[in-house]
């Protein structure tokens, strides 16, 4: 039986509307007008004899339907568009990995020289916001905060982890930091994502002092930084931190922690589950994990 396509031109304009739920999105994406856009996915209409797309106005929203076919092209895709970059790149391959700056610093590179993808794969690590759009991200692979689920994209928890409040050596020889009420006095450094300074007061017994008392950070990694230039103290994720503690960079201070939270999901397009690079990637996360002694299992395999 023949297969029956409808017009290429007309399908990639209308998953990049639907993925971004906009026609002038779309064409900044694809290098065309909105009007362009528009008449590509009428012609889409019209080859499928059904709405994709409800128009109100300036506002347009995906119909049942176009949530459901949009839903498998941008896999399929996704999947095209990985295929056609391998006959390209024939020789040395890039897997393409993307991650937060405090993950690829304190997690990843300290354990690099035992991932290995074989002579004709590199590695190429990007640093920045996480984003799972693999459409736009140039990435085979993305470090995921948390575990948030996306549609068309497996997510693949990881590492959780508990928190503790971290100082720098000379900081607390010159502060005499002995008991968790000796925290009251020093500079605590903040994070806006999941700061958990008050937590940790309370399983530590202690009344919280008046807070924020110190600067806020966008994300941990830049607080724990500042704790390990002297800046003041840091409540820091166990599991980003063990190698800087074991270096003698930054102490742990007292046994109370916070309650684990997950923290990294292995996040790639649902459409290459079975990628070997992506697999090897994934296996060797969780044999890392493994050897850190979590406990951690491979989410696709319970």
């Amino acid at each position: 039986m023949a297969r029956r396509f409808p017009p290429f031109a007309a399908v990639r304009a209308f998953e990049a509307a639907a993925r971004h739920v906009s026609f002038k999105a779309a064409a900044d994406e694809l290098c065309l007008t909105p009007s362009a856009v528009s008449h590509q996915i009428r012609a889409l209409e019209e080859y499928l004899d059904t709405k994709l797309f409800e128009r109100r106005g300036n506002a347009i929203a995906l119909t049942l339907t176009g949530r459901g076919y949009s839903g498998r092209l941008t896999g399929l895709l996704d999947a095209f568009d990985e295929t056609t970059r391998s006959v390209k790149e024939a020789g040395e391959r890039p897997f393409r990995l993307l991650c937060t700056p405090g993950f690829a610093a304190r997690w990843l590179v300290p354990r690099l020289s035992r991932l290995s993808f074989g002579d004709r794969v590199r590695l190429k690590v990007s640093t920045g916001a996480p984003s799972t759009d693999f459409a736009t991200n140039e990435s085979d692979c993305v470090i995921q905060w948390a575990d948030d689920p996306v549609p068309g994209v497996v997510t693949e928890p990881f590492m959780t982890s508990w928190r503790y409040p971290v100082i720098c050596p000379q900081l607390a020889r010159r502060e005499n930091v002995q008991a968790p009420a000796d925290l009251g006095r020093l500079t605590l450094m903040h994070d806006e994502v999941l700061d958990a300074w008050e937590e940790w007061f309370t399983a530590a017994g202690v009344a919280p002092p008046s807070l924020p008392r110190g600067p806020v950070f966008p994300n941990c990694e830049l607080a724990t930084t500042a704790a390990e230039q002297g800046q003041g103290v840091a409540l820091a994720y166990d599991m980003m931190v063990r190698h800087t503690i074991e270096s003698g960079r930054l102490i742990r201070l007292f046994d109370a922690v916070t309650m684990p939270v997950t923290i990294y999901s292995v996040a790639y397009p649902a459409a290459r589950a079975g990628d070997p690079m992506i697999g090897a990637f994934r296996d060797w996360v969780f044999e890392e994990m493994g050897r850190d002694g979590t406990g951690a299992r491979h989410a696709a395999a319970e």
